[in-house]
């Protein structure tokens, strides 16, 4: 039999809470979808500003562009031959064509074949001397002339004379009823927009308005609810991008609904529980206060009163270490702990307990400190496990000074997958294979048993087990046998970092 010595205690650590230094205002899903609608609408604006007013500016120059090439056309048709001299001569009504009007002013030019000055302005800019002649073909260029931008349309015209180049007739215009026209058609495009903008931001306003109503009536629907009723929502009456969300409620509402049942279950198991061992402590305090009682009747009822008080204390202290158990995932700190170590601290605060009965118990495997038998977890609960499986150990095998039952409890390691494994088997009469799923259930005991407990002791040791990534199996430890024994494994399918 094997006792492990006394360790020394480990200080818990807290951790410290945190302040938040900046908080955040509360996210509005209106605001954001009309963010996301208004904010191109608002930038696209100015842009349509600037492509509106280029694109003016294209409209208003084309007839003013045609009615120059016309102009020029027409000059060009005036040049004439005369004793191989060539000669220009501007009639009243031409004239009339090129009178400067209230806005621009029009100027033309004429030079002949041989480069010389025949009508019009004379200081009238050119054309590139690079530019390919094409006779007939009227062209337009953007130039300047004292001081004012101007558009000229020009054109080639070739002559009936030996060897020579073709005369240039040229026709300008200032900008100015271009500009006038261009600013026209923007304000005519532009203004109704003013308008339309403040519409259009209002629309959408209004649609988002519309489109968040089934929300509006989800939460009314909700908030009529009454506090008892988990009924699940109905996914049909929201639109369809709002149905997962419903759909993950009405899946938090059903679980919640089984552990709203679970926990009614485990209240009114637990009074039950309870309430048998009160029922013997007032029936014996009852029994000690009669009339004729005895010393040794009284004797008698205290000592059924302490047998009811321990297995009450018993009953509540069961209880607390479930409820701390379940509730340890958000309390309780995991830090490296050595399973072997904690397997022979249980061990040895059992031996007393178990000499009592007569029982062998011990411990094989791992020794601490080995590889592979640290693991990451909360050292009081698994202490708390290992404890239950001994105890429950205790309590199932029979034994006797002539016939010692025997509990072992091991550590092991797989060598090779590095899963770490505690078993704790004992001599027992065993465990009906239809059985070994009900004895995790809280307050089940196995019929036919004499043994007094509270039922919680492998329901804590499951769920323990579940906190740690670890399953728990029962099996005979001696197959074949009679007795068979029972043996229970937590198998750790994974060891977390303990670095």
């Amino acid at each position: 039999m094997y006792c492990a010595a006394p360790q020394g205690g480990a200080r818990a650590l807290g951790r410290p809470g945190g302040v938040k230094i900046f908080q955040h205002e509360q996210r509005s899903l209106f605001g954001e979808i009309l963010d996301w609608m208004l904010t191109p609408l608002l930038l696209l604006w100015p842009v349509s500003l600037v492509l509106t007013w280029l694109v003016a500016q294209g409209i208003a120059g084309k007839p003013f562009d045609r009615a120059l090439e016309y102009n020029a056309t027409a000059l060009a048709q005036l040049i004439t031959v005369n004793k191989a001299q060539a000669q220009f001569v501007l009639p009243l009504p031409a004239r009339e064509l090129l009178r400067a009007d209230d806005s621009d002013t029009v100027y033309y030019q004429v030079i002949g074949p041989k480069g010389e000055y025949l009508s019009g302005e004379k200081d009238l800019p050119r054309p590139g001397e690079e530019e390919k002649l094409s006779p007939g073909e009227v062209r337009l260029r953007d130039d300047e002339f004292r001081g004012a931008a101007i558009k000229v349309a020009y054109i080639w015209v070739k002559l009936e004379l030996p060897e020579s180049k073709p005369a240039l007739v040229q026709v300008a215009e200032t900008l100015d009823k271009r500009s006038v026209l261009a600013t026209e058609i923007v304000k005519g495009v532009m203004l109704p927009q003013f308008v339309i903008l403040p519409l259009a931001v209002l629309l959408v306003w209004l649609a988002l308005v519309q489109a968040i109503k089934p929300l509006n009536h989800l939460e009314e629907r909700i908030r009529a609810r009454s506090p008892d009723d988990l009924s699940p929502l109905d996914v049909e009456a929201v639109p369809m991008e709002v149905a997962p969300l419903v759909s993950s409620v009405n899946d938090l509402l059903l679980r919640l609904k089984d552990s709203i049942s679970t926990q009614k279950r485990f209240l009114a198991d637990a009074a039950h529980q309870l309430k048998t061992p009160l029922a013997g402590l007032r029936m014996q305090a009852d029994l000690a206060q009669r009339e004729g009682a005895n010393a040794e009747d009284l004797k008698q009822s205290l000592r059924q009163i302490g047998r009811s008080s321990i297995r009450a204390t018993h009953t509540v202290n069961q209880l607390l270490a479930l409820a701390r158990a379940e509730s340890s995932g958000a309390v309780l700190i995991h830090q490296p702990c050595d399973l072997a170590q904690l397997t022979m601290d249980v061990i040895r605060d059992c031996v007393p307990r178990a000499m009592d009965k007569h029982i062998d118990v011990g411990y094989e495997g791992a020794q601490p400190g080995a590889d592979g038998v640290m693991l990451k977890g909360n050292a009081t609960l698994l202490k708390e496990m290992v404890r239950n499986l001994v105890d429950n150990a205790i309590n199932y095998t029979p034994s006797n000074a002539d016939k010692p039952g025997m509990i072992t409890a091991r550590v092991l390691v797989d060598p090779f997958s590095k899963v770490l494994v505690v078993q704790v088997e004992d001599s027992g009469p065993g465990i009906p294979a239809a059985e070994r799923e009900l004895i995790f259930q809280p307050f089940y005991r196995v019929l036919g048993t004499q043994v007094d407990g509270s039922g919680l002791g492998l329901p804590i040791v499951l769920e323990i087990a579940r906190q740690h990534h670890a399953s728990v199996s029962v099996d005979d430890s001696r197959p074949g046998q009679t007795p068979p024994g029972t043996c229970f494994t937590v198998r750790f399918a994974r060891l977390p970092d303990t670095d």
